[in-house]
């Protein structure tokens, strides 16, 4: 192999790279087809029309031919002038039709077979059509054809007989040119798209590709975000999308490295609170034999809230793990389970807020005690927060708890007097690190209420009411009864 095949070759290939790949090359490609496909509609009309237009000339000639030669007793030209005329004109024989009868004008001799008769009297569009295919693809060689028309400026109609080869290879010129002129027009038309298509969507959807694949090299990287270039077509509202997505995504990166350095040093923190808390405990037994009638109540309480605090640093990182601990269900007081969260959070005896327990005595609840416990823990902390953040003396703090059973459907609402939630944290209200109302709040517990009040098969909502203050629902159905399991024990 040489070396001029080898670089078309590698030159070849890298064409074929190039139009399989580019954008811009695959433009250029359809747009040259388009304009082509273009032409070839506008050519199958033309051609008939050139066809009829150059027989209609021949008829012209013909018939000034014919009128200069024809007189009332017949022709006056002698045999060899007709000849040369018929030659120079490029036909076989000129008659006119004159009163119903035909009258011979000129003849190169006795006409051979006629193998076709147009009447351009009568064209119709498509039979024209049909008749310019059939002269191109089978016309010709020694075939002769018998043509009748009025010229244009006649008055008789006039036939003439001619060799259907030179109307063909007159044809096929006229095809090559338009083949020509149609390639050059699918050129200049085609540079023109790709350079108006490349400098308006192609360069911009380059550009954009490129900020983009710079972007996911480092997400974290500020400058490496787009600016959108203000434009007001579909590229520029991508651009406006991809700015807004490539910040969201680093935000998003921004939280996650915020909750991997967190649970890393709650990790460490559990492992020396545990510790701390276990200590605790040991003093805490101590003290319920102490003799002091106060330290004795106390003392119970005092260790129910060193064991559930305990248990939390058991169960501090299972929060946002791939498994959840399952509940452990049984009835529970919810009335009770209000007081108790009331004497953890001081809130029963403040002067500052007012708390009032409105859960039935009867009301019970098929759920974990220590999750439902952090649920309502979490949702009167945050009531109680909200209120005491203004120290007006004039704003009426109040906060209260009630509930009902609806059927099998346990619903408990913590409600407040305070300012409600701002919009923003409505709208990532259970995200963590998000839905925090108060400033240095990390937005977890309304995430974590939320998990396992799912985990009871449950539900936690923020209910919209007229007026001040804010509205927690909780709503825990209870477990489905197993008919068969009812069956098995009545039978045994």
């Amino acid at each position: 192999m040489t070396a001029s095949s080898e670089k078309g070759g590698r030159f070849g290939l890298r064409l074929g790279r190039w139009l399989a790949r580019g954008l811009s090359a695959k433009l250029l490609i359809l747009t040259i087809a388009f304009v082509m496909v273009a032409e070839i509609l506008i050519y199958v009309p033309s051609i008939a029309n050139f066809r009829n237009m150059w027989l209609s000339e021949k008829l012209e000639a013909a018939s000034i031919a014919a009128l200069a030669a024809a007189s009332e007793d017949g022709p006056v030209l002698s045999e060899k002038m007709q000849k040369e005329i018929l030659n120079a004109i490029g036909m076989q024989a000129i008659a006119m039709l004159k009163d119903g009868q035909h009258i011979l004008i000129a003849s190169g001799g006795p006409p051979g077979d006629i193998a076709a008769h147009h009447d351009l009297t009568r064209t119709r569009p498509l039979a024209s059509i049909q008749a310019a295919f059939a002269t191109l693809l089978f016309g010709g060689g020694e075939r002769l054809i018998r043509v009748s028309g009025e010229p244009p400026r006649g008055m008789a109609v006039f036939e003439i007989v001619l060799a259907e080869d030179d109307l063909r290879q007159a044809m096929l010129r006229y095809s090559r040119n338009i083949l020509l002129l149609s390639l050059a027009i699918s050129m200049i038309t085609a540079a023109l798209v790709y350079l108006a298509l490349r400098l308006m969507i192609v360069s911009p959807i380059q550009r954009l590709a490129a900020r983009m694949q710079d972007f996911s090299d480092n997400p974290e990287d500020a400058s490496r975000m787009i600016e959108p270039s203000g434009r007001s077509d579909e590229i520029g509202r991508a651009e406006e999308q991809l700015a807004t997505m490539q910040s969201a995504l680093r935000d998003m990166l921004k939280q996650r490295r915020h909750l991997a350095d967190l649970g890393l040093a709650v990790s460490k923190i559990n492992h020396d609170l545990r510790n701390i808390l276990a200590s605790a405990q040991l003093f805490s037994d101590h003290l319920a034999t102490a003799d002091d009638p106060l330290v004795r109540r106390i003392a119970p309480k005092l260790v129910g809230t060193i064991d559930r605090a305990i248990g939390y640093t058991r169960s501090v990182l299972s929060y946002g793990s791939a498994s959840e601990a399952e509940p452990v269900r049984r009835l529970v007081s919810a009335r009770r389970l209000v007081e108790d969260v009331a004497e953890i959070l001081g809130i029963g005896g403040q002067d500052c807020v007012a708390f009032d327990n409105r859960v039935p005595a009867d009301l019970e609840v098929d759920a974990d005690p220590d999750q439902l416990f952090r649920v309502i823990l979490n949702l009167a902390r945050n009531a109680q927060q909200a209120l005491t953040s203004d120290e007006s003396g004039a704003v009426i703090r109040r906060l209260w708890v009630e509930g009902e059973r609806q059927g099998t459907v346990a619903r408990l609402r913590v409600c407040d007097t305070g300012p409600g939630l701002p919009q923003k944290a409505k709208d990532a209200l259970y995200e963590p690190f998000k839905g925090s109302a108060r400033p240095g709040g990390v937005g977890l517990g309304l995430a974590i209420a939320r998990e396992i009040v799912a985990a009871h098969g449950g539900e936690l909502n923020l209910l919209e009411r007229p007026g001040a203050g804010a509205v927690f629902e909780i709503v825990i159905p209870d477990r489905p009864v197993s008919l068969a399991a009812i069956r098995d024990r009545r039978k045994a």
